[in-house]
């Protein structure tokens, strides 16, 4: 009561920021408990337990929303996106278990990188040389924690790659989508959908958790959706340029979880690739803003936000 009562209190950047420290901390916590977890459970079945009790937890939307929010005209799409988001989340769920936290979390910095790079080539959006030579700079961090040519590359650090890649498709689907859809009904599908699909590959390498599993499983999904829920309602309440810098104590507050928990001990390498990643991250979001206020400015639309 007495954190919600600053937050009322605060302006709307700031609680924006708020916010987002919430979202990086209950990421952290949500990552480490796969780490945790994954010792006994398969990857694919945490997914499926972790949208299981995550959907259970956004039950409480639906019942105020109503199912007035499940109109749409592009099921087929909603489909795809939730096929492909969950494509995403077995390969991260994988991830988490093999590799050091800090270097998944750098990995996932990735994922606007591919967002940029596909709206170009999917969306024929416009791209100039600053945000050229952001992607070339963000791909090059990308490089400096793989260190390809140095001896064998970190297997969990190229999953969470094909991870970050697979779930900037999703939010290029997204971005398709917000055109008609909004953001209640983007995320009831999201609900809808994700628990289902993913039961599939849990389905091949299901075993039956301890009741002491099942208790963490249950604290890994409330604890990843009140996250996104965090994430979300972050980006309402302050541009993306004012709360995006503070993401990066995802890095910060993964390795701190990993070692202290697991032993693990980031390498230099890793946490420059991973500020370099970032650093062009947020250069990229802040030219789309520069850019979405230029149009604004001139009287011309914009596609609504992610």
């Amino acid at each position: 009561m007495f954190l919600l009562r600053i937050y009322l209190y605060l302006p709307s950047q700031m609680r924006g920021v708020f916010l987002i420290l919430c979202a990086t901390v209950l990421f952290s916590i949500m990552h480490a408990l796969i780490r945790y977890v994954g010792e006994g459970q398969h990857p694919f079945e945490m997914a499926f337990f972790r949208n299981l009790f995550g959907f259970i937890v956004l039950l409480p939307f639906f019942v105020h929303y109503g199912f007035n929010i499940l109109r749409t005209e592009r099921l087929g799409l909603h489909a795809v996106r939730g096929a492909v988001h969950v494509g995403s989340m077995l390969l991260f769920f994988s991830a988490v278990t093999v590799a050091p936290l800090a270097t998944v979390a750098s990995m996932t910095f990735t994922a606007p990188l591919f967002v940029t790079l596909g709206a170009v080539l999917m969306l024929g959006e416009k791209i100039r040389y600053r945000r050229i030579g952001a992607l070339l700079a963000g791909f090059a961090g990308v490089m400096i924690v793989l260190r390809p040519g140095a001896g064998d590359m970190e297997v969990g650090a190229l999953i969470a790659l094909g991870s970050a890649c697979i779930w900037a498709s999703a939010l290029l689907i997204i971005k398709i989508l917000s055109r008609t859809e909004s953001s209640l009904t983007l995320t009831a599908y999201m609900a809808l959908f994700l628990t289902p699909l993913s039961a599939i590959p849990a389905a091949f390498v299901w075993q039956w958790p301890t009741l002491e599993e099942l208790g963490w499983l249950a604290l890994m999904g409330s604890v990843g959706t009140l996250g996104h829920l965090c994430l979300a309602q972050a980006f309402r309440e302050a541009d993306a340029t004012t709360v995006l810098p503070f993401d990066f104590l995802r890095l910060i507050w993964a390795s701190l979880l990993g070692y202290f928990l697991f032993g693990q001990v980031p390498e230099v390498l890793v946490w420059f690739g991973g500020a370099v990643i970032f650093m062009s991250t947020v250069y990229l979001a802040y030219r789309e803003a520069v850019i979405s206020h230029s149009h604004r400015k001139d009287g011309n639309p914009t596609l609504p936000p992610d």
